[in-house]
């Protein structure tokens, strides 16, 4: 039997608009998301929503100012093994 074995989705950047978190996979993808579904940053100012790192090698995204984490996975539907 072969297996499929998918590559973990890894960020490469984000862009937050006024209305979309938009981020930018390693594949060339863009996954785009109201930004209303994250409280924390729908509320945060200009400088906290562009003060991000990518974690875990672009797996994960941190906001440090306003302590928001969020899985790319996540972003894209997909459950953990």
């Amino acid at each position: 039997m072969n297996t499929l074995v998918l590559a973990e989705p890894k960020a490469s950047s984000v862009k937050i608009t006024e209305e979309d978190i938009i981020v930018s996979l390693i594949d060339g993808r863009e996954i785009k998301v109201p930004l209303v579904w994250f409280p924390k940053l729908f509320h945060a100012d200009t400088a906290q929503k562009n003060n991000y790192r990518l974690i875990g090698n672009g797996v994960g995204l941190h906001w440090p100012e306003i302590d928001e984490d969020l899985s790319v996975a996540g972003f894209l539907g997909v459950r953990a093994r």
